[in-house]
């Protein structure tokens, strides 16, 4: 009796999400579920990982809507969005040819790298900036001048997910300082001798908060959480010290499947590099996660994408 029941309750269920997605016009949006067809050989496929499908589906569509058009000349006429729930999905997704183009934050791009194969398209500037770091601070008035004494102490991150106050952070104490790093059970705990504790505050604001409270000794966001005041509001702000900062590395990345048409991958390269001359793209790039433009893969970037892959492979085996 429960099987019946569940199947009368969960299918309507799914039918509701899959219209609450459904919209009409040139890109049509895809809840993932568990079987999702394959794209047909005149459809291009854009995915997102997103906890607010909806949301991002609203920021995603002009710009493909955009893009759609511009790439009929090599047999592209339609397009769809398709939302995974973690990068895991969205490597899937990925392997089975079931998505095009992602756009993702360079951490996670290397995950879905090295899960799916996913290739570098191009650099994404967002608002205006292509680059940014991270950097570790503390309070004034902790006495804590380097790194190394940490030893003992804890640092607040954001999120398992952030490239900028996690994986980066995390790879530079690993690597460059040599240091030991183990999870603490709250903000209140304390680490063995010798280790550094680390904890989660899931916002940049919280992170903020935590080190002026002195629940922990040290944070560590990105120098763009760092320059906002909702993030970190100026009355912390003059209670805090940087510490250290690292390297600059990619603020964005527009990635497609290792096996994606060569002459669809090559069209959609030059309408997205071409995107920010014209007039015409200009609300679906600002719709786009705020992107002023996109940009070529340089050595820069490349040598900085190697130099994060390494540090986010030593977090994976250490840490996770």
């Amino acid at each position: 009796m429960w099987g019946h029941l569940r199947t009368r309750w969960i299918s309507p269920l799914i039918g509701l999400l899959l219209g609450l997605f459904a919209v009409g016009g040139t890109a049509a949006a895809d809840v993932a579920v568990p079987v999702v067809p394959a794209p047909a050989g005149d459809e291009l496929v854009l995915g997102r990982i997103s906890d607010d499908p909806k949301a991002h589906y609203g920021q995603l569509k002009p710009l493909l809507d955009y893009v759609v058009p511009r790439l009929q000349s090599v047999g592209i006429t339609h397009g769809r969005i398709l939302m995974a729930k973690d990068a895991q999905q969205m490597a899937s997704y990925l392997r089975h040819g079931r998505v095009d183009w992602v756009t993702e934050t360079p951490g996670t791009a290397l995950e879905l790298q090295r899960r799916a194969g996913a290739r570098p398209l191009l650099l994404t500037e967002r608002n205006g900036v292509s680059r940014y770091h991270s950097l570790f601070f503390v309070r004034r008035d902790s006495g804590i001048t380097s790194l190394q004494q940490l030893k003992g102490r804890s640092i607040v991150f954001q999120s398992l997910a952030s490239t900028s106050a996690y994986l980066v952070p995390a790879a530079m104490l690993l690597g460059e300082e040599r240091l030991s790093l183990e999870q603490l059970l709250s903000p209140r705990d304390k680490p063995v001798a010798g280790d550094v504790g680390y904890v989660f505050a899931r916002s940049e604001l919280n992170v903020a908060t935590w080190v002026d409270k002195r629940v922990v000794d040290a944070g560590v966001l990105s120098s763009l959480d760092w320059d906002n005041p909702q993030h970190v509001p100026p009355t912390f702000k003059r209670d805090f010290v940087v510490l250290r900062e690292t390297a600059d590395y990619p603020r964005a990345l527009e990635l497609v499947r290792n096996d994606l048409d060569p002459k669809v991958e090559a069209r959609l390269r030059e309408v997205l590099l071409q995107a920010a001359s014209d007039p015409k793209a200009g609300p679906a790039l600002r719709s786009f996660f705020g992107t002023t433009r996109f940009l070529p893969m340089d050595a820069q970037s490349m040598t900085s994408l190697q130099r994060l892959g390494s540090g986010a492979a030593r977090v994976h085996e250490q840490l996770e």
